[in-house]
């Protein structure tokens, strides 16, 4: 078993992988070769298309070699190459080929020379030569077709003779060696010649008649003949075929990323499933998801940005099944593979290697200690870069408090390693040990204390109890044994583990707080250097215009002091210091321009904080940082920023609202193509009177079906403008922008 399979096993995979490996054209594994962000545009592009149904064809890979070698391929393997050459034909002749985009760019690169081309049409959908392209071959079966006509017509004749009549065991034409003969009684000699091919449990003969036997030799010369035609064929259509040896390596890799690409989508129609991306990120954010093994499963919402996340909480409460399903998405995402989530809001994280330590009682070691055995797989992954491990019921096979150590040394070296890691576990000891750290998460599985029942569903931030005492009284062991076991195990222990929850939750909330607190002082440090830095670039800028003033008044009183001679001389020399004086003034009032007006909601730069004008008080314009810090400035010290804060949805003037407010964007997730299309309609209606410009309706990306009924109605109707998919942070292809 690989370790694919090994590791799809784990997560109870292997039936949903064997379900979509169906799909294939050509069997093969689910993983492919090359670039993955290749494969996930292609698929992009691919998903709206429908394109001809993949031929079966077979492993050519031994065939190519023997071309390599000059050899000469049987009739039926070159009939396979025919086959993919006329797929790739179909393909690159779809009228919904897209115009551009990577999917039109990867066929545009497959140019099938029209040798192989006309090649692949010599053949029947059988994989029979057609009639007509070697008139040889069609002689040889217009010459056996006239033998096997001449077999029936004597055989008819011979078994309507009446002599004979009285010796037939029946009236049929039986066929013993691949030799038409008839079933004889004794005694036919004496009306008949022919040769006895076997005898019937019965003891009757099976006659091959004389008459028979001449045609039946040229049959066979002509199907030698035949044989020999089709070698000669095979022989030429091979030499062909070695000519264009690397073309075919290429085309034949080609059809199976094609395979590998358009099985998924065929998969994701039928089965009603999105394609959620990995990104280059180690975030796993689900929303709505289902592990494909579950049926009708309660969706899983779940937000796992820090590197460990431990699940505590009630025996058979879900918590294997959380940590496969995290696990399984990753899976699934790297491998391109659709489930059952909403991609639009969901975020996968990209990982090297992905890694399992799950429990199986039902597989037990002979020579080897469940404890043992563990260590064993944790030592083979201590230092693996790039890492997502899951370890289920990590405190299995030892003492609780020995281990609680141990493994608390463990995670902190995968963690510093930077593995991001999820583990199941009923240690309190180690969840408090852990819970300190800042890359730690904790979801607790909740239990339903007055119906005495797990609730499958799971709470951030706490350290959950594991109801042993009321698991066991659920699944009928005798109350009184249960009592016993309560009296034994101690209130004082119960209340021990009640104060560990409680300081482990404590602390967590510390730390938080110690987080925020940490990252208000940096704001606060971060804008004091800004405002230090102001001041300072203020003082140079005023003690400039201190010198640039001093410079022009100097330069004035110099004109002033100029020696005179006459009076005519002196009123010159007022004259020319009061141009200077006027030149200075009209150059300081063009340099000051009339300050920007602004309006509330405005984006704006104040230095090197960026914000939004929230309010005007008189001069002052009443401004909010990006970093939480509200002011009071002035215009001319604002400057314009980006756009409003509705740079995508305009409103148009004059136009008096609806009295119930519509939404500037519509999901459509889920619904049937009448509901979608009944609730669009409706949108772009009150859209239209709210005064809308533009607006954002989610479809999704599932089967595509709901993505061209949308693409459909919007392309006919008659207020829409344009529309075009969404930016990747609004939706991507999930979503389309609306103009009307």
């Amino acid at each position: 078993m690989s370790k694919l399979e090994s590791l799809a096993k784990k997560l109870d995979l292997s039936e949903f992988l064997s379900n979509f490996t169906s799909f294939f054209a050509r069997e093969k594994s689910i993983a492919f070769e090359g670039d993955y962000k290749i494969y996930a545009q292609l698929l992009k592009d691919l998903e709206p298309l429908t394109l001809p149904t993949p031929p079966k064809i077979k492993n050519l890979d031994t065939q190519l070699m023997h071309l390599q070698k000059s050899g000469v391929l049987h009739l039926e393997d070159i009939f396979e190459f025919g086959k993919i050459l006329l797929f790739f034909h179909a393909v690159k002749s779809l009228s919904s080929l897209p115009k551009m985009g990577s999917f039109r760019e990867w066929v545009d690169k497959i140019q099938i020379p029209s040798n192989l081309l006309a090649m692949a049409r010599f053949f029947e959908e059988d994989g029979g030569i057609k009639s007509g392209i070697f008139p040889e071959l069609d002689q040889i079966r217009s010459n056996l077709s006239t033998i096997v006509s001449q077999i029936k017509s004597s055989l008819s004749s011979t078994l309507s003779q009446n002599s004979l009549a009285p010796y037939l065991v029946d009236k049929q034409v039986h066929l013993i060696n691949g030799s038409e003969c008839l079933l004889l009684k004794a005694g036919f000699n004496h009306f008949i010649k022919g040769v006895i091919l076997s005898r019937s449990a019965s003891g009757f003969f099976y006659l091959c008649p004389e008459s028979i036997l001449k045609l039946k030799e040229k049959e066979s010369n002509l199907k030698d003949l035949y044989q020999t035609q089709i070698y000669s064929i095979c022989k030429e259509l091979s030499r062909e075929l070695s000519k264009s040896l690397l073309f075919l390596k290429f085309i034949n890799k080609a059809f199976d990323q094609l395979d590998h690409l358009y099985a998924r989508i065929l998969f994701a129609r039928e089965k009603n499933l999105e394609f959620a991306l990995k990104q280059n990120s180690s975030e796993i954010i689900l929303k709505d998801y289902a592990h494909p093994n579950l049926k009708n499963p309660k969706l899983l919402n779940l937000e796992f940005k820090k590197n460990l996340l431990m699940i505590t909480g009630v025996n058979a409460g879900g918590k294997t099944m959380l940590l496969k399903s995290i696990l399984s998405s990753v899976f699934l995402a790297s491998y391109l593979l659709p489930q059952k989530i909403n991609a639009t809001h969901s975020k996968i994280g990209s990982f090297k290697h992905i890694d399992a330590i799950i429990s199986d009682p039902q597989n037990s070691k002979d020579d080897i200690s469940t404890f043992a055995g563990r260590m064993l797989e944790i030592s083979h992954i201590l230092n693996t870069p790039s890492l997502l491990l899951a370890i289920d019921e990590i405190e299995l096979g030892t003492d609780a408090d020995e281990a609680s150590s141990l493994y608390k040394e463990i995670l902190e070296h995968l963690l510093s390693k930077g593995a991001k890691i999820i583990i199941t576990t009923h240690h309190k000891r180690l969840a408090s040990l852990m819970a300190s750290n800042p890359q730690v998460e904790l979801y607790a599985a909740l239990f339903d204390e007055k119906n005495q029942i797990p609730t499958f569903s799971f709470l951030k931030g706490s350290i959950g109890k594991s109801y042993a005492f009321e698991t066991a009284l659920r699944y009928h062991i005798p109350h009184s044994l249960i009592q016993k076991a309560r009296e034994h195990y101690g209130e004082d222990k119960e209340k021990l583990n009640t104060l560990i929850e409680k300081s482990t939750l404590l602390e967590l909330e510390l730390h938080e707080e110690k987080a925020k607190l940490q990252e208000q002082n940096e704001k606060l440090y971060k804008k004091r250097i800004e405002l230090e830095e102001q001041i300072t670039s203020n003082a140079l800028a005023l003690q400039k215009e201190k010198n640039r003033l001093e410079q022009i008044y100097q330069e004035a009183l110099r004109e002033l002091k100029k020696e005179a001679k006459s009076l005519s001389e002196i009123h010159q020399n007022m004259n020319k210091s009061s141009a200077i004086l006027k030149k200075a003034q009209s150059q300081e009032s063009e340099s000051i321009q009339a300050p920007k007006e602004y309006k509330i909601g405005d984006k704006i730069r104040y230095g090197k904080s960026k914000g939004v004008i929230t309010g005007k008080s008189g001069s002052l314009y009443l401004i909010e940082c990006d970093d939480g810090f509200k002011l009071k400035v002035k215009a001319h010290a604002l400057k314009p920023y980006g756009n409003t804060p509705s740079p995508t949805i305009s409103t148009k003037s004059k136009v008096v609202a609806p009295k119930n407010p519509v939404g500037i964007s519509l999901d459509l997730h889920g619904l049937r193509a009448e509901e979608a299309l009944e609730r669009a309609d409706k949108f772009i209606s009150d859209c239209l009177l709210a005064g809308y410009d533009e607006v954002l309706i989610y479809h999704g990306i599932g089967s595509g079906i709901l993505s061209k009924v949308i693409k459909d109605f919007l392309s006919t109707h008659p207020k829409v403008v344009s529309f075009s998919d969404a930016p990747p942070q609004m939706g991507g292809f999930g979503a389309k922008v609306v103009r009307l």
